[in-house]
């Protein structure tokens, strides 16, 4: 079992890189709005009752891929580095996959913040997380966030063995999904 962990601020390309990582291998993409947009058909993803669904609803499926035969999964995920309960859930999820024998590959995204705002306009984003379509709320809340949290982690942070970084600000998402390929022979 592979759990690559595809993580970095918002619109860095996280969902577009594992869609096209998941073509070129026998991984499933899970993005993260995968849950969140489906809570916030009743409860809003900054409520306690979204927060306890999204986190339910994740928990459940990595529980039954940990333990299934599929070849393993990406799952996309903003990790908020000056939070200490990101850095609990990260390990958390990768203790689950590990534990059941699998493997944990770790994926960190950068772009430059007008690539990403070009990017939180794309229509394959628009198409695929239908919360994001308000561009004017989703714009603030990815400049909000720049202030609130640090989305990319500094130098030598991540001790991870399995760990990367790229700066796809220029890159495209099948050429990243390729450099991921290779680089971890998946």
């Amino acid at each position: 079992m592979k759990f690559v962990l595809i993580f970095g601020p918002q619109a860095v390309g996280k969902m577009t890189v594992g869609q096209e990582l998941a073509k070129i291998t026998d991984l499933k993409l899970f993005h993260n709005h995968m849950t969140i947009d489906l809570v916030n058909n009743f409860f809003d993803y900054g409520t306690e009752e979204g927060k306890r669904l999204v986190s339910l609803f994740r928990q459940e499926i990595f529980e039954e891929v940990s333990k299934s035969n599929l070849y393993g999964m990406i799952f996309t995920y903003v990790w908020a580095f000056n939070m200490k309960d990101d850095w609990d859930y990260v390990n958390k999820v990768s203790q689950l996959f590990e534990s059941r024998g699998g493997t944990v590959y770790f994926v960190e995204l950068e772009a430059d913040l007008e690539e990403r705002l070009e990017r939180n306009k794309s229509s394959n984003r628009l198409e695929h997380k239908p919360s994001k379509r308000d561009i004017e709320w989703s714009e603030g809340d990815l400049k909000n966030s720049m202030e609130k949290y640090r989305l990319n982690s500094l130098e030598g942070e991540i001790k991870y063995s399995n760990y990367t970084k790229i700066n796809n600000t220029n890159l495209s998402a099948d050429e990243v999904a390729k450099i991921i390929k290779e680089k971890f022979q998946l």
